[in-house]
């Protein structure tokens, strides 16, 4: 009975320890829900300023943090708005108003938007809602790359190193 007793313990702390890993999903928080319009300070129509992000359930064999803010539904294809990279794996966001520095904070770089600019570009969509995707990614390596990278440039050195992504969703109209 005793054996019988300490298998039925050990068959559940497993089953914690399971569910536990797969219901702590990285996620990316904002002051706007998913799916719901971004406040006008943080769009061109407002001051500009980058919104303050929030995250958690970051995997422990994560080195570095990545994020990337685009809208797939500009009239010329994707437009990125904000590429930031290396941020710190204990970092718990990004305050409101980053400034559009090369370099920020604990090695934390930033690329170049498609505004052709260091930084946050916020929503300016010329016509229609668009939508912006704010992906955060978890990666089991530093990057070793300068700042004013491309999109495309970083989608490349994080191919392979991606452990688990996040994504937020915001919409605006002018």
């Amino acid at each position: 009975m005793k054996k019988f007793s300490i298998l039925i313990i050990t068959l559940s702390l497993l089953t914690q320890v399971c569910f536990a890993k797969t219901s702590s999903k990285m996620k990316i928080t904002s002051i706007f829900e998913s799916n719901e319009i971004i406040p006008k300070d943080f769009t061109c129509n407002g001051i500009n300023y980058s919104p303050p992000l929030s995250w958690s359930n970051i995997p422990a064999n994560t080195k570095s943090l990545a994020l990337i803010c685009d809208d797939p539904d500009a009239p010329a294809g994707t437009w990125t708005h904000w590429i930031i990279f290396n941020m710190p794996p204990l970092s718990k966001g990004l305050n409101q108003g980053v400034l559009p520095i090369s370099e920020i904070a604990h090695e934390t770089k930033q690329g170049i938007n498609d505004f052709k600019k260091i930084g946050y570009g916020g929503p300016c969509p010329p016509n229609g809602t668009h939508r912006y995707f704010f992906r955060l990614y978890a990666l089991n390596t530093k990057l070793n790359l300068e700042s004013g990278i491309t999109k495309n440039k970083l989608l490349t050195a994080m191919k392979g190193h991606i452990i688990s992504e996040a994504e937020l969703v915001g919409k605006y109209k002018k």
